[in-house]
């Protein structure tokens, strides 16, 4: 058992100092899934993420080609087996995974057929946030307790690593809200203060003016009338420097102060061009339209070296219009490679398959990237 300890505890070593790299969560999950199959000799392993939809947000697999992937098509559901691991802390092996009652649900027809399984669920504080799923055993019949425990080990340093990467991408936004809510907070309780009081002095002064100095009069109400201009300013100022709340700010809203979070955080100029009033129509919509746009500029942000991206909300008619193009590398977004590795064109597709919008992504090596939704109100 030692001599079996040892690549695992390697695997987890080899994901922290992946984290401590400053990898991205899904190049940390990758690492992950790959590890998982070598150390019980899986001729597959995939590694899910749920995105508390029904749905995962990633879901990376190892031992695939890329054909194959491509092949699968989009992302699965949290059901049958897969989502079996999701709701339960125990983990589960079995020789068939045909005969178990769970085995149901996604299957594609160009997936690879499947015995032997362990499923390992990934267990953090909260609860679970993941699972491992090994399939087809090789050189055995079936995965043994000695698999499952090196999986288990696994499994738990992975729900560390998960954490600690989750927190470094979102450690420069949450800053940047901290830094937002203590401004606005400084500015409420200083600026405006003095600035209602610079509006009732003005107001006073007018008043004691009023009989004999119609010009001091005239210049006062002035004051009185920049003053109150300034203070509408500042209250427009200090709510768009609250966080994004979907449900107070509106779709349009949140993508925009959305936006401004991530503006000073990367080297590429975002630009907005967001319809006030823009909007799916419906909530439901709305945290689809907001998920697909937030993807978009994730992907433009992180891969695309662009020097410019623009982000574009509006309506046209009864439809809802999203865009998020940039001046980057571009790709083939027909490349099965591309799809193997990079889940989230395939996470946009799916979102928008659930609201029925039409999702366009044009590109090509070093023409940029336009990511188009459309969508009924």
């Amino acid at each position: 058992m030692a001599e079996q300890l040892s690549p695992a505890l390697r695997a987890v070593s080899d994901a922290v100092l992946a984290v401590a790299s400053q990898r991205s969560v899904e190049e940390v999950l990758q690492r992950l899934v790959d590890r998982s199959r070598e150390l019980v000799d899986a001729r597959y392993a995939a590694l899910g993420i749920p995105d508390g939809d029904g749905g995962f947000s990633r879901f990376l697999v190892s031992g695939m080609s890329d054909e194959l992937i491509a092949a699968l098509g989009p992302l699965p559901r949290t059901h049958g087996m897969l989502g079996a691991m999701l709701d339960t802390r125990e983990p589960f092996r079995t020789p068939d995974i045909h005969t178990d009652p769970r085995f149901r649900g996604w299957w594609p027809a160009s997936h690879p057929d499947m015995r032997s399984f362990l499923g390992v669920p990934i267990v953090a504080a909260e609860g679970v946030i993941g699972a491992f799923y090994l399939t087809d055993k090789e050189g055995a019949a079936e995965f043994g307790a000695a698999d499952q425990e090196l999986i288990e080990l696994l499994a738990s340093h992975a729900a560390i690593a998960i954490t600690n990467a989750r927190l470094y991408e979102r450690s420069r936004e949450l800053s940047v809200l901290s830094e937002r809510n203590r401004l606005a907070l400084e500015l409420h309780d200083a600026v405006s203060q003095k600035l209602f009081s610079v509006v009732l002095t003005a107001e006073a002064g007018a008043t004691l003016l009023e009989r004999d100095r119609e010009a001091a009069r005239v210049q006062i109400d002035r004051v009185g009338e920049l003053a109150r201009e300034a203070l509408d300013e500042l209250r427009s100022l200090i709510d768009e420097l609250r966080p994004a709340d979907l449900e107070r700010d509106g779709l349009a809203g949140t993508l925009r102060k959305d936006v401004e979070v991530l503006r000073p955080l990367h080297a590429p100029d975002i630009e907005i061009e967001i319809a006030e009033v823009a909007g799916a129509g419906d909530p439901a919509r709305d945290h689809e339209v907001l998920r697909i746009a937030q993807e978009a500029i994730q992907n433009a942000l992180r891969h695309a070296a662009a020097r410019r991206v623009v982000v574009r909300l509006a309506e046209d008619g009864d439809h809802l219009e999203l865009e998020v193009a940039d001046d980057g590398i571009g790709f083939d977004p027909s490349a099965p490679d591309l799809r193997a590795r990079r889940l989230g064109l395939t996470s946009m597709e799916e979102r928008a398959r659930r609201i029925d919008a039409e999702l366009e992504i044009r590109s090509a090596p070093g023409r940029g990237t336009t990511v188009g939704l459309r969508v009924q109100r």
